[in-house]
């Protein structure tokens, strides 16, 4: 079954239909999702969704763009909070220079700390980044984050910087950017990267692919994303739902 590496059922784009939607999953041939947390208000709504259904995790942590809200006691809290069974990865943490949004001293010294976070609990990290390649690059390589791993998630950028991450042990999280036509940097990057390290996501309820694009995004909406993997890669698309699933659990460890 599908395995969606990254979305946020807890957004308000889903408050009319949540229940109904999340209870179609399995049927519709969704195995596993993780929900992501991306302020401190987000990451208790994700652990709720965790409890609640049994086919869904957590990832704990804040999103560049909320970073100012936290605190030396908000990272006590996140600590606690990776102790929880289902809590699978720490994230989503990063950089995002697009907004610029807190300034871009306070985003860089709570995605360290959160790495550093990451390090202490030995749980792999769902990375953000956002027009900023070397920042993003320098500070996962001086805080060491390849020695726990995890997901570019949303991956943006060239073969170049794919195959850095590729090459410390990341995987690249791929969603429906795949389907569009103006993707052709992120087609190259798909084409060159091994498969056992492509990992499915939607990052629902944003960036729906292709006939969907603009609308609302769910993990519904993954078999697109598999058949433009499937096409790119030249394999059967039973055969990239299998391993990216294989792929993911390796990652979440599950």
């Amino acid at each position: 079954m599908i395995f969606e590496t990254h979305a946020h059922y807890d957004d308000e784009a889903f408050d009319p239909d949540r229940e109904e939607l999340l209870g179609k999953l399995p049927e519709a041939g969704i195995g596993t999702v993780v929900n992501i947390g991306a302020s401190i208000s987000s990451t208790k709504t994700t652990l709720a969704l965790a409890e609640r259904y049994p086919y869904i995790y957590a990832a704990v942590g804040v999103h560049p763009s909320d970073t100012a809200e936290l605190t030396d006691e908000w990272m006590d809290w996140l600590e606690e909070m990776c102790a929880c069974p289902k809590v699978v990865a720490v994230g989503e943490i990063g950089l995002d220079y697009y907004w610029d949004e807190p300034d871009r001293g306070t985003q860089k010294r709570w995605f360290r700390r959160q790495l550093q976070l990451a390090g202490k609990v030995n749980l792999p990290v769902v990375i953000h980044s956002r027009d900023a390649t070397k920042d993003t690059l320098d500070i996962i390589k001086e805080e060491r984050a390849a020695d726990v791993g995890g997901v570019i998630h949303c991956f943006s950028y060239g073969v170049e910087m794919a195959r850095e991450y590729l090459n410390m042990g990341f995987f690249l999280g791929i969603g429906g950017v795949l389907t569009f036509k103006n993707s052709r940097k992120l087609k190259e990057v798909v084409e060159y990267m091994p498969l056992d390290r492509i990992v499915l996501e939607t990052d629902s309820p944003y960036l729906a692919p292709v006939p969907f694009r603009g609308k609302r995004n769910s993990s519904l909406n993954l078999p697109y994303v598999v058949k433009a993997v499937s096409e790119i890669k030249g394999i059967s698309e039973e055969d990239v739902i299998r391993v990216t699933e294989e792929n993911a659990r390796r990652m979440y460890r599950l």
